[in-house]
């Protein structure tokens, strides 16, 4: 976490939680949810608008990255200085990247060794590391295909409906926002 982080959280520490406002979708990006976007619908509804507006400022992506954690509930959070911004995710908490020769990093860049691998009834690939559960990038299912069939990875079959409780993680904190 950044230093000014926690210097702000410090300086003002009742700062209200902030709930729908920033989105992760499957492929690691960043959505801004303004009240417009929230009014079409939840961000995993598939509804055009409802996921907002695609982040493209890099420097505000890395900063969100390098702020993003956990609560002890599973909530996913942006430390935004004093303000916890918590994250509706489309699948998991992270997003895994496969380089040439297996390696793997999160969308945050960080890089992750894999304890399992778990297919879902849509042919989802996800992997479990220290971090926690991820969904693969789709640009990069090609490589964890050929990381399967070389015996590197075994994916055992898991339920989409199940992922949360089974890996402890919210997908949308906003339904929780009232059960703090």
């Amino acid at each position: 976490m950044d230093d000014i982080v926690k210097q702000a959280m410090a300086k003002w520490p009742n700062v209200p939680d902030c709930f729908g406002w920033l989105g992760l979708d499957g492929r690691g990006d960043w959505y801004l949810r303004d009240d417009a976007a929230q009014a079409v619908g939840a961000f995993n509804s598939g509804k055009p608008g409802a996921k907002g507006s695609r982040l493209q400022h890099e420097k505000l992506i890395d900063f969100i990255q390098r702020n993003y954690g956990a609560d002890p509930k599973g909530r996913w959070f942006f430390q935004n200085g004093p303000q916890r911004v918590y994250v509706e995710l489309q699948y998991t908490p992270w997003i895994w990247r496969i380089e040439d020769g297996g390696l793997v990093h999160a969308h945050t860049g960080t890089p992750t060794s894999v304890q399992a691998s778990y297919l879902d009834e849509s042919g989802l690939l996800y992997l479990s590391a220290p971090q926690g559960i991820g969904l693969i990038h789709t640009a990069d299912m090609e490589r964890a295909a050929m990381l399967v069939e070389q015996g590197v990875w075994s994916p055992q079959e898991v339920s989409a409906a199940t992922l949360e409780s089974q890996f402890g993680f919210v997908r949308s904190p906003a339904l929780t926002a009232n059960k703090t």
